[in-house]
């Protein structure tokens, strides 16, 4: 079997040439193409989550030797998380290899963070599949690059964060409330404000609700923290 054009350039993106390419074929087939004799990409991501998990368990052991397991299991889980897989399959470009449904394209498929993620997986556990768990982890290492080594910061949750500051201070927990939607149904972007009880407040705009509610705690988390 040959690659088209598209998934050979794909392949490349990614370092890795596989041996058997319907593989890769097969873990970017969604469900709303699969057929009989076209499987989708579900029972690959279940295996790919598993081998991103214990590569991600093991380069966190590897880069800090003497890291408790309360603070491992945040880093791991900033490492593994959807939001992560999504945006490494983004600037992977696999969304434009995927084989989708006409209804799935007119929807933004292409674009759904939840769909790149399980790609992103499903990838993951085509090229473990072909070349083994060395090949694996040295593709998802390359992949996910410095994110690993910059893990501290993204592990903190904003939103909890910005509570214990609050809370620290004797303040109520700062309250968010949606202030604005754009975009077409199939990708809108929400707009959330975040307001603390002594009425500062930030706003800002993402493709979910909980992205958005995210960044803005962690927009005015750097605010009063740079305030003092």
């Amino acid at each position: 079997m040959n690659l088209s054009a598209e998934l050979d350039q794909f392949s490349k993106r990614i370092g890795y040439r596989f041996r058997k390419p319907e593989r890769l074929v097969e873990s970017v087939t969604h469900a709303s193409i699969s057929t009989a004799t076209r499987p989708d990409n579900q029972r690959y991501e279940f295996l790919g989550d598993r081998v991103l998990g214990l590569v991600m368990a093991e380069a966190l052991l590897k880069a800090d030797p003497a890291a408790s397991e309360g603070r491992l299991a945040p880093r791991f889980n900033a490492l593994v998380r959807k939001e992560t897989c999504a945006e490494v399959a983004r600037d992977a470009d696999l969304g434009s290899v995927l084989k989708l449904g006409r209804s799935e394209q007119m929807s933004g498929g292409r674009r759904k963070e939840a769909l790149l993620a399980d790609a992103m997986e499903a990838v993951i556990a085509a090229v473990y599949l072909d070349g083994g768990f060395e090949a694996a982890r040295d593709m998802i290492l390359r992949l996910w690059g410095d994110r690993i080594e910059k893990v501290e910061a993204d592990a903190r949750d904003p939103k909890t964060a910005l509570q214990e500051w609050a809370q620290a201070r004797g303040q109520q927990p700062p309250a968010y409330r949606e202030v604005g939607r754009d975009g077409p149904d199939h990708a809108p972007q929400f707009t959330i404000e975040a307001r603390l009880a002594d009425g500062l407040s930030e706003q800002a705009t993402a493709g979910s609700k909980r992205q958005a509610e995210q960044a803005v705690a962690r927009k005015l988390l750097e605010r009063v923290e740079k305030n003092g």
